[in-house]
């Protein structure tokens, strides 16, 4: 099986350890040969192209991985037109002033495409999604926080949409797969916090619906602190009010937590109470566990066929995804710009072993 990893940047340097970890019964005798493409060569013990094309034609490829910076991705799948191969791509999809129809046809012959929104791979997203399906819950309200810090990062990055897609996506996945949610208010701020620019948003606020539930949150990568987590009231059948709390990468990564309660008039009732259990037998997979599902997934489906665990993001869900974050890139309410360069110049921070901003 051969993986193409364009851009082996922070993100592509994950994948390449997550697919070095897959579960090899899925390969079975295959092996997984790596390349990548990337402006200048990194790495002398992989394949290295400086173009995708012809990375294509000579490596070709049976997966193609997009994790250059988020303005490239459509570069990339500008190359990818008749490609007929798996495509995995970094979130967010695109660039918020990218050609959403164009981006579409050109990879109409993929094989198959799968959004990197890897908290779906958590167990707590999968247990709570199994539950509401189980028990028939209707989401009456669902709010968010999500945020770290990425003052003075080294990365270019298109802002807070690259951070709001999470929980965006989540709410949808968990509550209502089917239905698209609707944008009612977005405020946001804008600052030069990023190597991108002076003005790049750094964070939004929104309101929203999804069917005639109502959703607000709070996503920014301006936050002093990483924290991510959503809460959700939905209606039972029998007419209880069901709570539900998720939080993800906390105290330290791939560490999820999931609670479901109700109140009765003899106080709360815990239905479920369950925290992710780390293997730290395991140190090549800190940070990268969830990701693993993944690319397990992708592995399976391109080498046997097999189903996903999870359903893929697919290219339609992540085009949805993208034309939300366009409306919010383009239609919110800001302050700003906010001046974080307080000295001379840009303090820019290298911190590959910082957890807190990474990701």
């Amino acid at each position: 099986m051969n993986v193409l990893i364009c851009g082996l940047g922070y993100a592509g340097t994950r994948f390449l350890k997550a697919f070095s970890n897959m579960n090899k019964d899925i390969v079975g005798a295959r092996k997984i040969n790596f390349a990548y493409v990337n402006r200048n060569p990194k790495r002398r013990d992989i394949q290295y192209f400086k173009e995708v094309d012809a990375a294509i034609e000579q490596f070709e490829p049976h997966i193609i991985v997009i994790s250059v910076n988020d303005e490239f991705h459509m570069d990339i799948i500008k190359k990818l037109e008749g490609y007929k191969g798996f495509v995995i791509c970094e979130k967010p999809l695109a660039n918020t002033n990218d050609d959403l129809e164009l981006l579409e046809a050109k990879l109409k012959s993929v094989s198959g495409f799968c959004l990197n929104l890897i908290e779906r791979y958590s167990d707590a997203t999968i247990v709570l999604k199994k539950f509401v399906e189980e028990h028939n819950l209707q989401l009456i309200r669902a709010n968010f926080y999500w945020g770290k810090n990425r003052m003075n990062d080294y990365r270019p990055t298109v802002g807070v949409i690259s951070e709001i897609i999470h929980p965006l996506d989540l709410i949808q996945w968990i509550c209502a797969s089917n239905t698209d949610l609707e944008l009612k208010s977005i405020q946001g701020t804008r600052s030069d916090f990023s190597v991108s620019g002076s003005d790049v948003l750094d964070s939004a606020a929104v309101t929203a619906c999804l069917g005639k539930a109502a959703i607000t949150g709070y996503s920014s990568f301006v936050n002093i602190v990483r924290k991510r987590e959503v809460d959700l009231v939905f209606a039972s059948p029998q007419n209880r009010l069901i709570f539900a709390n998720m939080v993800f990468d906390t105290p330290v990564w791939d560490v999820d937590h999931l609670r479901i309660w109700e109140r009765t008039p003899f106080g709360e009732q815990v239905i479920m109470d369950m925290k992710t259990n780390i293997d730290d037998s395991k140190p090549e997979l800190k940070t990268i566990r969830k990701l693993v599902r993944l690319v397990n997934d992708v592995g399976g489906y391109v080498v046997n066929g097999a189903a996903p665990s999870q359903l893929f993001a697919s290219l339609q869900t992540a085009l949805k995804l993208q034309k939300l974050l366009n409306t919010i890139e383009r239609d919110a309410q800001t302050i700003g710009p906010i001046n974080y360069v307080v000295g001379s110049q840009r303090e820019i921070y290298n911190d590959e072993n910082d957890w807190e901003r990474l990701g």
